[in-house]
């Protein structure tokens, strides 16, 4: 892989993980007209410059986290986010290797058909009437935060989108679009914080065989990444998700439109 290549798909990588247009799907997409294939250890390690991202856009959150745990003793939110993470944890872990080696889960044609129905999802979702309010993720029962965690297991497929997914079942839970993302995004953690130790621990010689590229896709990917979940945070408290479901119906259109006529 090439230096521009690693560029190009760390700065997708940040960019689209967090904006809820999947970014497993773009990187797909991107490796698909590099190369035809996807080098999927090479999309886990730069996981590492969006974590760091995400780590420091919420710093004082996850401050407040540690002072509700440690020093409040108030353990609603942990425990919420520990039940949203374990569906996905476990199936991630289960079928990691099934999911590096499959066609299906490097499909142009699986990200078409994903990214439109969760693009009609998300504009479906602004039409209909909102859910009884929610003021944050602590004050989800332990049932919405199973609900959550599930669709987070169903963004395993590419094109789905990790963040539309629980930010589209946080808004079905009753929470705001802004608050819907703060609590995705911080429930994604143990998920990033457990990729990232699989590589570090299995995968150490990929790294010594490509630290160039590496270092170059981490650090594109964490500063698309701290642009991407600013912008968001941002946008989301005076909007909702039918923007980000225009642009999935616009991109599964022209994905299609390639396919039909290769």
């Amino acid at each position: 892989m090439t230096i521009l290549e690693s560029i190009v798909l760390g700065l997708i990588q940040g960019l689209t993980e967090f904006i809820p247009i999947s970014s497993s799907g773009h990187l797909v997409i991107a490796q698909y007209f590099f190369s035809g294939a996807s080098e999927h250890l090479f999309l886990e390690w730069i996981n590492i410059g969006t974590m760091l991202a995400l780590v420091v856009y919420f710093w004082q959150r996850i401050l407040t986290i540690f002072g509700d745990i440690f020093v409040r003793k108030n353990y609603r939110l942990l425990r919420n986010i520990i039940i949203t993470s374990v569906p996905a944890g476990i199936v991630g872990y289960l079928a990691a290797d099934f999911i590096a080696g499959s066609a299906f889960f490097g499909s142009v044609e699986v990200v078409a058909v994903m990214a439109l129905v969760v693009g009609i999802i998300m504009i479906v979702l602004e039409r209909l009437p909102k859910a009884s309010a929610i003021e944050n993720g602590e004050a989800l029962t332990k049932p919405r935060a199973l609900a959550i965690g599930l669709a987070q297991m169903v963004a395993l497929i590419p094109g789905t989108s990790r963040s539309g997914a629980t930010i589209i079942a946080g808004r079905l839970s009753g929470l705001s679009a802004k608050e819907a993302a703060e609590y995705s995004f911080l429930a994604s953690l143990p998920i990033m914080a457990g990729v990232t130790l699989k590589v570090v621990i299995q995968d150490h010689a990929y790294f010594v065989a490509n630290v160039d590229a590496l270092i170059v896709g981490n650090i594109a990917a964490f500063l698309s990444g701290l642009f991407a979940v600013g912008f968001l945070m941002r946008y989301l408290a005076k909007h909702g998700l039918a923007l980000f479901g225009w642009y999935r119906v616009g991109l599964a259109v022209v994905l299609a439109t390639i396919l039909l006529l290769q």
